[in-house]
């Protein structure tokens, strides 16, 4: 039988719980890993200023872009009414602009385009404004890989570097495999209603397909990698300590 669930992490539907399901855990601390790497990254590592760039991306992505993307079909299915919906983006986004603005008077102007371009960003994917120009492998992989990296580099430094472009083209790979995984297995979980098939090997058997058989792997594909990022991204801040 197809499971249900519309994702792994996914808890049972109602109350609290549809929050958790909307923060989707496993892949906002993949992404707020790029952020504790393009830090450390850095030759000094402030701590004030990472957990100012966390808390950003935590309020952005983890509770902005999400909140948005509940707005849009429900793929999470949760009973969050709208408003509560739009007033959590609003406030995501806030947060997050109010962090930024900190950062400016603490770094410089240097931080202002990020500032732009962030909350940009979660609104153009999230929304799939401009055509849905955004909301392809590549944006993805730019939105919530490459710029996470760039962005803490610059909060703690004040600038970019060669360092700093070899772990957001790092970062755009790693983001870029998630999606490919995260896609066909969204597909299956979401509106697959069954599968049939056989894989004919050259010893003449046969492995029987189904929708375990397809789904288990993109999943646990998808655990391995964002528990390898949160322990990665954790090493690089306490090497840093």
């Amino acid at each position: 039988m197809v499971e249900r669930r519309p994702a792994f992490y996914a808890a049972a539907p109602g109350g609290w719980r549809d929050w958790w399901s909307l923060l989707h855990p496993p892949y906002t601390v993949w992404h707020l890993s790029y952020v504790a790497i393009g830090a450390g990254l850095a030759p000094h590592l402030n701590m004030a200023r990472l957990g100012a760039t966390l808390l950003a991306f935590l309020a952005a992505v983890g509770i902005s872009a999400h909140a948005i993307d509940e707005l849009g079909g429900r793929p999470l299915g949760t009973s969050i009414s709208g408003p509560a919906l739009v007033g959590a983006a609003a406030a995501g986004l806030i947060i997050a602009l109010g962090l930024g603005v900190a950062g400016v008077v603490d770094v410089g102007w240097v931080l202002t385009p990020f500032m732009v371009i962030g909350p940009l960003l979660v609104v153009a994917y999230n929304a799939e404004l401009f055509g849905g120009i955004v909301h392809t492998d590549a944006g993805f992989a730019a939105a919530w890989g490459s710029f996470p990296v760039l962005t803490a580099y610059v909060a703690q430094t004040g600038r970019l570097s060669w360092a700093a472009l070899a772990g957001a083209a790092g970062a755009f790979g790693l983001s870029f495999a998630q999606r490919s995984l995260s896609t066909p297995a969204r597909m299956l979980r979401r509106r697959a209603v069954g599968v049939q098939g056989t894989v004919d090997l050259s010893d003449g058997t046969s492995v029987q397909l189904d929708h375990a058989a397809l789904l288990g792997p993109l999943e646990r594909g998808l655990r391995a990698l964002s528990w390898a990022m949160a322990l990665i991204a954790a090493a690089v801040v306490l090497s840093r300590w």
